[in-house]
């Protein structure tokens, strides 16, 4: 060995003071990888040279191939039996799913037939007919409400709070009672009724041609005939004007005056004077101061009575337009006992003029000519409150009687007997 190599290991000579020779019990050490950054022995890349590809077996595509390969069976063929499933149970997989059937138990999964289909159910004709009818009438009622919507329609947009919104709430409202509906009729003022009655536009009273009654009133009874047997003459007078006037036209009823007021109306009056009673609309006669006068002058009884009669008749007159009705209401609102009076005044004075225009239109029929026509004047100009033993100032002075009895008698219009337009002059 030289010199220059006493400096150098020999392979193996790790140990320190080692020789060339190993230890007994050891072996040497030796490298059986690469060295760091070495390449190994190369390969070749062709897949069909490759010993180390494995040739993978075919996919089963047929019935009875057999194969590990774990995907899901083929879908059956249409019209061949289903092949049932082999082999043991996969563990882990997914549950099995299906139509109809339950694998579990051996038994195919699908189904090579189609479910049976339900055949359509057959109905009657008369069912068919019946169904039809109800069709029709459901449409028709559909199309009538909605032509009735339609013609709503203008109203809504017209008005439409006349149709108020609803709206909801969580809890609900108690129902009210049902309300009591009072329907308020239109009314007229009390001064309208009097002053612009229609009955002053009415036209003239009628003459019907009616002859004074040819009864004697020489007792009670007679003279209760006498005044019924004029009263067909001035229902047949009257009763026009009255129905040109707007209103219903009634026949008051005719009887003796009772001492005693009627427990019913509650009307009475003077023992000696004649007066109306609107009430049951009745006349109620004096017989016996008619009784005592006849007695006296019997053609002057006749006058007074046929006047008498005709009177009490203006008051129904005033009944049946409703004038009698508010000229009391004016009487109850007069503040003075003078202010009511003159109500008083106005309502009797009126009464004697629609009798003097009934009087005028028939004193043909009547015989108010000659004496009884001298005889109606006289008393019609002696007639008013100053013959009152009381004084008591409610009918009229005779002056303002015959200032409204003589034009009635000459134009028998009843638009001459607006008393309640007159100054207070007139119906003093």
């Amino acid at each position: 060995m030289s010199d220059s190599d006493e400096g150098t290991p020999k392979p193996g000579h790790f140990l320190p003071g080692g020789s060339d020779e190993p230890a007994a019990g050891s072996r040497p050490l030796t490298l059986r990888s690469s060295p760091p950054g070495g390449l190994g022995k190369a390969r070749s890349v062709a897949l069909e040279d490759s010993p180390v590809r494995r040739k993978a077996r075919p996919i089963p595509t047929e019935p009875g191939t057999t194969s590990e390969y774990s995907g899901p069976p083929v879908a059956p063929l249409t019209g061949v039996p289903a092949q049932p499933l082999t082999g043991t149970r996969r563990v882990g997989g997914p549950r099995s799913t299906g139509w109809h059937k339950n694998p579990s138990r051996g038994v195919p999964q699908f189904s090579s037939e189609p479910p049976p289909v339900k055949p359509p159910r057959h109905y009657s004709h008369r069912v068919i007919a019946g169904l039809s009818v109800i069709v029709l009438v459901m449409l028709t009622g559909a199309t009538v409400a909605g032509f009735k919507l339609i013609d709503s329609y203008d109203t809504r947009v017209d008005n439409p709070l006349s149709q108020p919104s609803v709206k909801k709430s969580q809890a609900p409202l108690p129902v009210p009672p049902d309300p009591t509906v009072t329907v308020t009729a239109t009314t007229v003022p009390d001064l309208q009724r009097l002053r612009q009655n229609e009955v002053y536009k009415a036209g003239t009273v009628a003459a019907v041609s009616c002859k004074e009654p040819a009864i004697k009133p020489d007792s009670q009874s007679a003279i209760l005939r006498y005044y019924k047997a004029l009263l067909p003459c001035l229902d047949k007078a009257w009763a026009p004007v009255i129905k040109r006037s707007g209103y219903e036209f009634r026949s008051p009823k005719v009887q003796l005056q009772t001492k005693q007021p009627n427990s019913t109306t509650g009307c009475t009056g003077e023992e000696d004077v004649a007066y109306y009673c609107d009430a049951d609309e009745s006349i109620n006669i004096s017989w016996k101061n008619d009784l005592k006068f006849y007695k006296d002058d019997p053609v002057a009884a006749r006058v007074w009575m046929m006047d008498t009669m005709a009177h009490e008749y203006g008051h129904h007159v005033q009944n049946m337009t409703e004038m009698l009705t508010a000229a009391w209401s004016r009487e109850g609102w007069a503040k003075t006992k003078t202010e009511e009076l003159e109500w008083t005044r106005r309502k009797e004075l009126q009464a004697t003029c629609f009798g003097a225009a009934f009087l005028g239109a028939n004193k043909r029929s009547l015989g108010l000519s000659g004496e009884k026509l001298r005889l109606w004047q006289w008393e019609a100009q002696h007639s008013g409150d100053e013959y009152n033993p009381k004084k008591v100032r409610d009918h009229g002075s005779r002056k303002s009687n015959w200032a409204w009895s003589e034009p009635a008698f000459k134009s028998t219009n009843p638009a001459s007997c607006n008393t309640f337009t007159a100054s207070a002059a007139k119906v003093s």
